[in-house]
């Protein structure tokens, strides 16, 4: 039972990340560490960990994000290349926002030869897939300065994705894309890509998504000059009820 409660504190945690309720996420996922360190369910104790890590990841703290990540790993039950690609994929993108590039390079590829011994793409952990590592590398380009490369690493993430994965990270991704893409000058593509976001925005429930989509008329605004732009921004803007 405590280790049902503990991954339901997980997963409500990971809800409230995506809703950007990020003291209310850390009670839960403080909660599910003691319950999980209470039952000895150290998979999820460390699936908790590594969720904490992707929390300061994603809001740009580099060191906590760090210092999860490795606890994470530390606290793996298994040592299978499932778990290490899980482990290091995350690790990576922590290293890179930290400005460790050599510690975030050496597991980006450790994670590309953990996911290789794991054999099939469709064999997965906690989620993690060669998508999944598509993602890390674009991040841990990203972070470390190459924009393009970011991109282009993107650009597979999306070539990997299985029809069924979440299409909440699909529009979270794509706002990523896009914003980069635009980074590069790339107008055309970005409000290409910020139009497919558009499309699909409606069906979705998710505070990330909304955020992002909040930014688009924002960056769009110094282009509104360009028609292919200023079609974008007008769709991005809120809907005003009479």
């Amino acid at each position: 039972m405590m280790t049902a409660a503990a991954f339901l504190c997980y997963i409500t945690g990971w809800m409230a990340v995506d809703e950007g309720l990020h003291g209310l996420a850390q009670k839960y996922y403080t909660k599910a560490l003691e319950l999980a360190g209470a039952s000895s369910d150290y998979l999820t104790y460390c699936h908790v960990l590594r969720g904490m890590s992707v929390q300061a990841a994603d809001l740009g703290h580099g060191a906590p994000a760090t210092r999860l990540a490795n606890a994470a790993a530390t606290a793996a039950p298994m040592t299978g290349p499932l778990m290490r690609a899980f482990m290091a994929g995350q690790q990576a993108h922590s290293f890179a926002l930290s400005g460790d590039r050599a510690a975030a390079l050496r597991s980006i590829r450790e994670t590309e030869k953990a996911m290789d011994a794991a054999g099939s793409g469709k064999t997965q952990l906690g989620g993690y897939t060669l998508a999944t590592l598509a993602y890390h590398t674009a991040q841990v380009r990203y972070s470390l300065g190459d924009v393009a490369g970011s991109v282009d690493s993107l650009e597979s993430h999306f070539q990997l994705r299985a029809p069924t994965d979440s299409r909440v990270t699909e529009l979270r991704f794509r706002s990523m894309l896009a914003e980069r893409q635009l980074e590069l000058g790339h107008l055309e593509l970005a409000c290409g890509t910020w139009s497919q976001v558009l499309e699909k925005h409606p069906g979705i429930q998710s505070g990330a998504v909304d955020g992002f989509v909040a930014n688009i008329s924002r960056r769009l605004q110094p282009y509104r000059s360009s028609p292919v732009a200023r079609k974008v921004y007008e769709e991005s803007l809120p809907s005003v009820g009479c």
